[in-house]
């Protein structure tokens, strides 16, 4: 089984990072940090890998899975 990707940990990072800039521009670090998280978490929940929708995409994604596996195996 593969790892799935974690998006929602790099959309907090960076809200985080945006909220404290913004923070740091406006001179209230602590109210816009927070918002920045609560973008980041928005953000990050937005990203996400999109499902296949066509057999013969999906057909083909599978061979590209099982070819990382072997890879990894050997």
């Amino acid at each position: 089984m593969t790892s799935k990707p974690k998006y929602a940990g790099l959309g907090i990072a960076i809200g985080a990072v945006l909220g404290a800039i913004a923070g740091v521009l406006a001179g209230n670090i602590g109210a816009w940090l927070a918002i920045g998280v609560a973008v980041g978490i928005l953000i990050g929940m937005s990203i996400r890998r999109r499902a296949v929708e066509c057999p013969e995409c999906a057909a083909i994604h599978r061979t590209h899975e099982i070819a990382r596996q072997l890879r990894r195996e050997s």
